[in-house]
């Protein structure tokens, strides 16, 4: 017989009897047998398939069930699957020094967070919620898994606010995420107000406190930021058993968060009641700072005069002022203005008289919409203030809780209807003017005493969204 039938003689014996093993085979065992085969055409899937499965497991990590607690939990695992994954677990299970047990206790997490991790390894996915992707993003960086590291910081950033950055900022100092810390102070300088407000603000270490005071671009009161250090000062001391009094504040805040607040630029009011009181300032501090509040000192000492730039935007439209602005009933001050880019109003200031006081309603009407996008009512006691520009008047202002949002190239009317004595009133007004790259177009309103050449509405006081 020929080698190419003999060849074609063994094939057709194995035929039959690889025919007669699948004949008494029945479905359910083919299936069992073959269960990498069905519906599984890639890796990945073949490996999700056996993720948190005893199938080919060839050790267990012992996790503690919940954070703090004492109970322990087994996830089944694949020592191939996780050496292919992370330079850490191939060490583990294949270096000089490798594990030889087939269980591993983890005691630096627990057990949905590893649970989590491993679903990464298996599936290229993970499920992270707010209450899981710190310590996600702590396993990435221990087990050396930069892309779910990534993953970790995009979810962060995605879902950073005023509320949580506080918490999330020293996170990302600790792991290093660069673009997370950067996009952490952008909040922050953003939405200072309400970020020191948060209640994870007092949990922060004193070299983010340091960093924050002395950056220019926070968007802040100065009297606020003061009352944020004072309670996170107060904070420190009820964390060491200390009587929160001035001096031990003093100490735990330090000279370089101390010199960061810009006492100069708080109203002397504010400074009075707020910072007075609270005792963390010396005696000679404080008397230099009143003395220089009421022009004794052309200098203070010690600390900046300027205004941090990224603070509440202020526009002037007038050059000069007078007197003689009269009101009544029946008559009303309006002004219409666009604006070209997309900002918050946070108040505006009308004029006054000296320790007069005005029953105002400012409206401010969205003209395309038809529709009020502000009412504010009150009886305000006019004071002397100062700006840049006029220098000082009397005048008074009308506060925005929250502020308002301008759109770019919508049309407003603000109006403020007047009851009250004879007040100051703005000269020489522009109907364009610009401020911090937005373009302010003022234009007359039918009716209306004021007008962009002259009359109510001093200031406007915003800020870029």
């Amino acid at each position: 017989m020929s080698a190419s039938a003999q060849l074609t003689k063994e094939a057709k014996r194995k035929a039959k009897l690889n025919e007669k093993f699948m004949s008494v085979m029945s479905v359910d065992a083919v299936r069992e047998d073959y269960w990498q085969s069905i519906a599984r055409s890639t890796i990945r899937e073949r490996c999700t398939s056996i993720f948190n499965q005893e199938l080919l497991s060839d050790v267990n990590f012992i996790v503690r069930a919940f954070q703090g607690g004492s109970e322990s939990k087994k996830i089944p695992a694949h020592k191939f699957v996780l050496a292919i994954s992370s330079p850490v677990f191939f060490t583990m299970f294949y270096g000089e020094l490798a594990v030889t047990t087939d269980f591993v206790e983890i005691s630096d997490c627990d057990y949905e967070s590893m649970l989590e991790l491993f679903r990464f390894i298996y599936s290229d996915e993970a499920n992270l919620n707010a209450n899981n992707v710190m310590q996600l993003m702590y396993l990435a960086k221990k087990y050396m898994l930069p892309s779910l590291a990534d993953k970790c910081s995009a979810y962060l950033r995605e879902n950073l606010d005023a509320s949580n950055v506080f918490h999330i900022l020293p996170e990302a100092q600790k792991y290093d995420e660069k673009d997370l810390l950067d996009h952490c102070w952008k909040v922050i300088e953003k939405e200072t107000d309400e970020a020191v407000k948060s209640n994870s603000f007092v949990t922060i270490e004193r070299p983010v406190l340091e960093e924050l005071v002395e950056k220019d671009s926070l968007n802040i009161k100065e009297v606020d930021l003061f009352k944020a250090v004072d309670c996170w000062a107060a904070k420190e001391c009820q964390k060491q058993g200390l009587v929160a009094e001035g001096s031990e504040k003093r100490r735990i805040l330090g000279e370089r968060i101390v010199q960061g607040i810009r006492f100069p630029v708080m109203e002397e009011k504010d400074f009075a009641k707020v910072v007075l009181d609270c005792g963390i300032l010396n005696k000679t501090e404080c008397f230099d700072m009143m003395k220089y509040f009421n022009s004794v000192l052309e200098t203070p000492v010690g600390f900046l005069e300027a205004k941090r730039a990224g603070y509440l935007k202020v526009l002037c439209r007038f050059k000069s002022f007078n007197t003689g602005w009269s009101y009544s009933y029946s008559s009303s001050n309006s002004i219409t203005l666009t604006v070209d880019k997309n900002l918050k109003l946070h108040e505006v200031r009308l004029f006054g008289s000296e320790n007069k006081e005005y029953s105002v309603t400012l409206t401010v009407m969205d003209v395309r919409n038809n529709v009020f996008v502000a009412i504010q009512k009150g009886q305000f006691l006019s004071k002397q203030v100062q700006n840049e520009v006029l220098g000082e008047y009397q005048g008074f202002d009308v506060v925005f809780k929250p502020p308002i949002a301008l759109e770019a190239r919508a049309i407003y009317t603000v109006k403020a209807q007047i009851t009250g004595p004879p007040s100051w009133y703005g000269q020489s007004g522009l109907s364009r003017v610009e401020h911090s790259g937005v373009n302010f177009v003022f234009t007359n309103t039918s009716g209306s005493q004021t007008s962009y050449g002259k009359g109510q509405f001093s200031e406007f006081v915003f800020t870029l969204v």
